[in-house]
């Protein structure tokens, strides 16, 4: 990474000549694109920022950085608890990658961390409202009739959500050459079932323990929004409340860290959508294959020579857990 280049596009778009990078390191986290702390020193004082940056090999279905970055702006401008966005920068030139910057945010993102470590996100029902409740932010962040001339490339909701997953589930899988036999049952699973939506909205489709951050107080931020776009806000709850986000408390059904009722509280209370199980339940099972589909992605990244990385390749390792959970969830019993 050239310094002197990076110094001087964040002095430029800052309006800060004097600025001065004291430190630039890897953050963890981040399973699909890299982030670096960069530390600043400007108007006599510092400010942290954190750099986010394509990995040398990505998944499809993550989106530009400079599109995340436009999400990013439109729902902090709507009052989300996210990351303060400062610029993006579309020219490989400076770093090497197109890179976004945003303020850093002090706190723990690790999911099984926050999952284990009670002494984490102070009251844990308190916490999965608050979760809660920032979802039904999230969904009512953006009216999808008239979003923001930046959000234009997000395009017009598709009118079946879930049958428009399905077909980009099953073109990731042609996209990494995957045969996965009891993926394609469970996608057809979800084809014969497929709820109808009433009104799509924003939906963020990574909100899960492990993109969001937490200190000792409560949430701090929601991060990562690279998956962001118009659909069934019942996916979001479904991702969240899915069994393979649970980290190891299967009893605490609402991300690992607290009830589904004190979930569905918080949502309802700030003014979400209504609630209805059978749409959630069936989300939860596409969580699952959609889920399975990023972890052969993850996979295909190590073994294609480009990034080679151990936690992407255990990451692939994973999916025969979820194709049992698959098979679990959509016995014939479980057809109409």
């Amino acid at each position: 990474m050239d310094q002197d280049r990076l110094r001087a596009w964040i002095a430029g778009h800052l309006g800060c000549p004097d600025l001065v990078i004291e430190d630039i390191r890897p953050l963890g986290g981040g399973s699909i694109q890299e982030n670096r702390l960069v530390r600043c020193r400007l108007d006599g004082g510092t400010r942290a920022f954190v750099l986010r940056m394509d990995a040398p090999a990505t998944i499809a279905s993550s989106r530009s950085r400079a599109e995340e970055f436009h999400i990013l702006e439109a729902v902090w401008a709507a009052g989300v608890k996210v990351p303060e966005p400062v610029g993006v920068c579309d020219d490989p030139g400076v770093i090497g990658a197109p890179f976004a910057l945003m303020g850093l945010v002090e706190g723990i993102g690790l999911g099984p961390r926050i999952a284990k470590d009670l002494t984490l996100g102070g009251d844990r029902e308190r916490l999965t409202e608050t979760l809660g409740g920032e979802l039904a932010r999230i969904h009512a962040a953006l009216d999808p009739r008239a979003p923001p001339a930046a959000l234009a490339f997000l395009g017009a909701p598709e009118p079946d959500p879930a049958r428009a997953e399905i077909a980009r589930l099953r073109a990731s899988l042609d996209g990494i050459g995957a045969s996965r036999p009891a993926i394609e049952w469970g996608l057809r699973w979800g084809e014969v079932c497929a709820p109808d939506c009433a009104a799509s909205t924003l939906v963020h489709r990574d909100f899960r323990t492990g993109n969001y951050m937490v200190d000792a107080a409560g949430l701090t931020a929601v991060l990562d929004w690279e998956f962001a776009g118009w659909g069934d806000p019942a996916q979001d709850l479904g991702w969240f409340c899915a069994a393979c986000w649970r980290f190891g408390r299967p009893d605490l059904e609402a991300g690992g860290i607290g009830s589904r009722a004190a979930f569905y509280r918080g949502y309802a209370e700030a003014g979400g959508r209504a609630i209805d199980p059978a749409r959630v339940a069936y989300w939860e099972v596409m969580a699952h294959l959609r889920w399975a589909v990023i972890a052969l992605e993850q996979g295909a990244r190590h073994v294609s020579g480009r990034e080679f990385s151990l936690e992407l390749a255990l990451t692939g390792r994973m999916v025969p857990d979820l194709e049992r959970a698959i098979l679990r969830a959509t016995a014939p019993g479980a057809w109409r």
